[in-house]
Order: structure tokens, then sequence, then C-alpha cells
């Protein structure tokens, strides 16, 4: 849909302002033999781990995925276990759809611009791009390779080597960047079309379909909100003697040194009976205590 398409080119454009300022501001090759291609590989892997993680636990749907999945409950109300697992299979599909945006999106950007890859490859060079063929040991080879991303450590007489070698590795890490957003393009594709020609629905209906969960999603959330505060304010009332927001309050509940221990502290929620729980500590005692204690008037003084 096209709010989908919308947060997406969103993810990717963030992606790339962070990567252009995450290079510009934290990356510099260390120029060392052996140290190049674990910063290098860090600097281009990494983040894009770190952006994947992050778009896994930001998708709704992961947690839907997830949530109470070894309840007792949810085994006993599994209808069909083949249709189960298709399902898990079609959002899982669809949730890594989703938060492989902002990884892919760095890795093509990256190597694009060439200089992570440049740093972690300038070792593994062939050596006939020195031209003369130096007679230094393999090892000096692979040092002064490596001080290459640096310029201001190569010597004047090796410096067209350089430009060569430098402009080799861009190279390389430009055709892979543009070989994997291909890749992806192809695939993101291919995977919309073969979705669509599996789809029972005709193209009309989908529309329909989609716009049907979209609506009913808005309005089961603003169910919710008003649901779970009008529920939420009967304890209200009943520990403080008032509703929030009540114009004419003519009296209001003072709670007691033990009921506001009974309502302060850590809880989980808590199963009352095979169908209901205790969302809280004030939900527990509003169930459990009787309506009592010390009322003030409101136009008296304390």
């Amino acid at each position: 849909g096209k709010e989908v398409v919308i947060a997406n080119a969103i993810i990717a454009i963030l992606t790339i302002g962070g990567q252009q300022l995450f290079s510009f501001f934290t990356f510099s090759c260390p120029c060392h033999v052996g140290q190049n291609l674990i910063y290098g590989l860090a600097f281009l892997g990494v983040p894009a781990l770190i952006l994947l993680v992050v778009g896994y636990a930001l998708n709704n749907q992961t947690w839907r995925l997830v949530t109470g999945k070894r309840s007792p409950l949810q085994e006993e109300t599994t209808p069909n276990r083949l249709l189960q697992c298709k399902l898990i299979c079609f959002v899982l599909c669809s949730i890594t759809g989703r938060a492989l945006v902002a990884p892919v999106t760095w890795l093509a950007v990256t190597l694009i611009n060439g200089s992570y890859y440049v740093c972690a490859m300038s070792e593994y060079v062939s050596v006939h791009y020195y031209g003369a063929n130096p007679n230094v040991t393999a090892s000096e080879r692979r040092r002064i390779l490596a001080a290459f991303p640096c310029s201001q450590l190569v010597p004047p007489e090796l410096t067209r080597a350089r430009d060569e070698v430098i402009l080799l590795l861009r190279y390389q890490s430009q055709v892979a960047g543009w070989l994997l957003i291909a890749v992806v393009v192809i695939t993101v594709f291919l995977s919309y079309c073969l979705a669509s020609c599996f789809s029972p629905l005709s193209f009309l209906h989908f529309r329909y379909w989609s716009s049907y969960v979209h609506n009913e999603q808005e309005l089961f959330d603003e169910a919710t909100d008003q649901h779970s505060r009008l529920y939420a304010m009967q304890h209200v009332r009943k520990f403080f003697g008032f509703v929030p927001g009540s114009e004419n309050v003519k009296e209001i509940r003072i709670p007691s040194l033990r009921e506001w221990q009974a309502i302060s502290g850590l809880a989980f929620l808590k199963r009352v009976d095979e169908e209901h729980y205790d969302y809280s500590l004030l939900h527990d005692w509003a169930l459990k205590e009787p309506v009592n204690g010390r009322y003030l008037k409101t136009d008296e003084d304390p």
C-alpha cells in the first residue's frame, strides 16, 4: 500500500543521511595490517545488523507473532497446525521484508561510497599493481598496501600505484553496491508478482480487504483506548472517590496507608480464574476490597 511505500522511503532516506553523518564523524581507517579488514567489515556489517534487529523490534507484527505463543490456551485454540505454519511463514516473510529496508540501504550506500571496502580490502590487492615489482618481502608488501587508504603514509614513489589500487577497489565496491540494489529490486518485484498470482482475491477485492483491515485496526485501537479508560476509571473512582475531570465534586475519599501499600510496588499480570486476569495492583485491590474508608467533603477544611 501507499503507506508502506512512504514508510519504506522515509526509512531509506533516514538511513542514507545517517550513513553519511556516521562516515564523516566516526570512520577513520587504521591503515594497519590485520586491522583494516576488521575495521572496514565492522563499519559495513555491524550497523546493518543493528538496523535489522531494530527493524524487527519496531514492527508490531513481530510482537503479535511471538506474544503468548507458549501459553497453554494458545495451544488449545490452534485449529489447524499446517495452516498456522503457513501463516507464520507468510508473516515472517512480510516482517523480514520490512526489516531489510534499512540494512540493505546501509549496505548499498556504503558500497557505492567505497570507503569501507577500500579500507577493508586494500592489503589483499594483487601485487602486480605495483608496476615495477619492488624488491620487498610479502609482509612488507602487505604493510605498504594496508597504508594505501591513508595518503599521508604512502611514499611519493608509490603514489601512482596507490591511485590505481584505490580506483580498482572503488570500482569493485560500487559494482557490488549496484548489483545488490538490482538483486533486491528484482526480488521484491518477483515476490509481489508471485503473491498476486497466488492471491485468492481479485484486484479490487484485495483493495477492499486492505482498506477493511486498516479501518478495523483503527476502530479497534480507538475502542481499546476508550474501553480501558472507562474500565480503569471505575477503579480510580473507587480508590479516590471521584472521577478525574468531573465537575462539582462533592466529596473525595482518603485512602489509608494499608491501601496505598496495596497498590504500590511491582506487579505482574495475575490470573484470577479460567477466563480473567488482574491487570494491575489497583485493579486487584478494587476487585477485592469493599467500598469503605474515610470521605471528606470538598467544601470542608481538611
